[in-house]
């Protein structure tokens, strides 16, 4: 079983960081279920809505990151490094996902072929395979697992770090979370 901190301790204003389709978005929403909490998925204040995710503008993405960050709570998923700084800041917890790059592609190939409802998908852009997300996941991915590990470390904020889809879902279960959007 994973040492979990109680999910009341991470507070109201929570991170999810990890790799691409490591079940941030699920999980964010999960969450934001459970305690009433306002849902941000910044893949969607990132990306232009009804595109095949055209970002938006860095300045017009970064208004859109601060207004929400500035609520008293919310559940966030998403990495986008350039306004980590100011989310961090006002975070009361974080949530690192720490699942393997094939996990990672594994949950990728899924979600584009057989399930593409997934939770924080951009409006309009249906699920489809597109490789420079497969390029991401390879390459970037496992660069990105170190730095978020490193990161995670150097952080004094109630934190909990689930490395492995076993990981994720004993915090589920811990935190009488459902998955489903009922």
């Amino acid at each position: 079983m994973t040492d979990l901190r109680p999910l009341g301790e991470l507070g109201r204003r929570i991170c999810i960081l990890g790799p691409s389709n490591s079940g941030k978005s699920t999980l964010a929403d999960a969450i934001g279920r459970r305690m009433g909490s306002r849902v941000i998925h910044l893949d969607q204040l990132h990306h232009l809505p009804h595109t095949a995710w055209k970002p938006r503008l860095r300045d017009a993405f970064h208004a859109l990151h601060d207004a929400a960050i500035k609520e008293n709570d919310w559940v966030i998923d998403g990495n986008y490094s350039s306004c980590m700084p100011q989310r961090l800041a006002r975070a009361t917890g974080l949530i690192l996902l720490d699942v393997s790059t094939l996990t990672s592609l594994g949950r990728y190939l899924y979600r584009t072929l057989f399930d593409r409802r997934r939770v924080g998908g951009l409006e309009g852009a249906p699920e489809r395979i597109h490789m420079d997300m497969l390029r991401h996941i390879i390459v970037a991915t496992p660069a990105n697992r170190t730095r978020y590990a490193t990161m995670y470390d150097a952080l004094s904020l109630p934190k909990v770090r689930l490395a492995s889809t076993r990981a994720i879902d004993e915090a589920y279960a811990a935190w009488q979370l459902n998955r489903d959007r009922t």
